[in-house]
């Protein structure tokens, strides 16, 4: 198989989809591999260690899409890039369809076969593949936040490690997953009262033990919602439905119940956002004030960790690269549910549920779409 990577054009994303050791590993398959020049630069890989394994450079975007039958990327695709796509390609990235209808119609339009690293499982129904970039947001989120509330930011002043004889500051996280879990040791690590809500009650009793008196849980009820906007100087989203639009957790109405400088952070932003008042944002103007609310909604948070994000990334997602290129993508679906579960776009169809069901769209299964 013939695939490529490209330089990702997202404001300020400076990972990549394939590093040389990914490269390597598809030339040793016996596949033939394709980089746009730089693509590999703002995470420290230069032409020359991609072309020394033996993949080969071409001066555009354009020129890697027209030569490989598999894009390898690390972030959607954005309009400028949709009519570069041809029929039948593979697409193996981040795609977040459920809050993104352009992207999927045009990936509908063009019958590309696209494959999402966020609802790819493993044997036990959990998602490898977005795991690592879910950790380095969670923790990325409190340093975010804590920086945000800062007075000369519009945030409230408060240092959430507090010191002696001035009350620590309190985080709320929304979810007790992977993004949460990683908030919540930095937030514990620095010293913040934290709380976590969640509705399910072994996660709770999971964090609980794990972290002990260092936080409370709650059970993510309307009320107790209210009283953390109340209570909270920094309110972290970490919800997450594979595949889904995020629930809207907050609502316009309870930012009067907040303190003018809280700040919010919207990890789930990738997926629609979890208050209502969220609206994407980049690394170079993260934050809006709403009601003297501070928001922050960078929607590629792990890419202002360029280099750590990268490496934890290919980690997990090379093995799932390699299945497809060795079998072709629809034997490596059909050996493997778990891989079955990232394609998203086949043939035109929407072959994933959760995103037919968001966007309001028809669906299919893979096994209708294949015949």
């Amino acid at each position: 198989m013939k695939i490529g990577t490209v330089n990702e054009i997202k404001k300020h994303e400076y990972r990549v989809g394939m590093t040389p050791t990914c490269a390597h590993a598809y030339i040793k398959h016996g596949h033939d591999v394709y980089f746009e020049s730089g693509a590999g630069d703002s995470t420290g890989f230069t032409d020359d260690q991609y072309e020394a394994v033996g993949a080969k450079p071409l001066a555009t975007a354009k020129e890697v899409f027209d030569m490989v039958d598999m894009v390898i990327k690390v972030k959607e695709p954005l309009p400028q890039e949709y009519d570069l796509f041809h029929e039948g390609q593979i697409l193996y990235t981040y795609l977040h369809l459920a809050a993104d209808k352009p992207l999927t119609e045009a990936l509908l339009r063009k019958k590309v076969k696209a494959v999402a690293y966020e609802t790819i499982e493993d044997q036990d129904h959990l998602l490898p593949c977005l795991r690592p970039m879910s950790e380095i947001a969670g923790r990325l989120s409190v340093q975010e936040g804590a920086k945000y509330l800062e007075k000369p930011f519009g945030g409230r002043g408060i240092l959430l490690g507090g010191v002696p004889g001035v009350r620590r500051g309190k985080v709320a996280i929304l979810g007790g997953g992977i993004v949460g879990t990683n908030a919540c040791k930095i937030a514990v690590g620095i010293g913040a009262q934290v709380t976590v809500l969640d509705l399910n009650a072994s996660r709770m009793a999971y964090l609980d033990d794990v972290f002990g008196a260092s936080i409370t849980t709650l059970y993510s009820t309307e009320s107790n919602i209210e009283q953390i906007c109340r209570e909270s100087d920094l309110i972290i989203g970490a919800v997450l439905v594979p595949g889904a639009a995020a629930p809207r957790l907050i609502t316009k109405e309870h930012l009067s119940l907040m303190k003018p400088g809280t700040v919010l952070v919207d990890v789930a932003i990738d997926q629609g956002g979890c208050f209502e008042t969220s609206r994407a944002t980049t690394h170079d103007d993260p934050i809006y004030i709403v009601d003297d609310i501070v928001h922050y909604c960078v929607a590629n948070m792990p890419g202002a960790v360029a280099l750590s994000s990268t490496l934890a990334l290919i980690s997990t997602t090379l093995g799932h690269g390699l299945s497809i290129a060795d079998h072709g993508l629809e034997e490596a679906c059909l050996a493997h549910e778990g891989l079955s579960k990232g394609l998203n776009t086949y043939n035109g169809s929407i072959v994933y549920k959760a995103v037919a069901e968001s966007l309001d769209l028809p669906y299919m299964s893979f096994n209708d779409a294949l015949l």
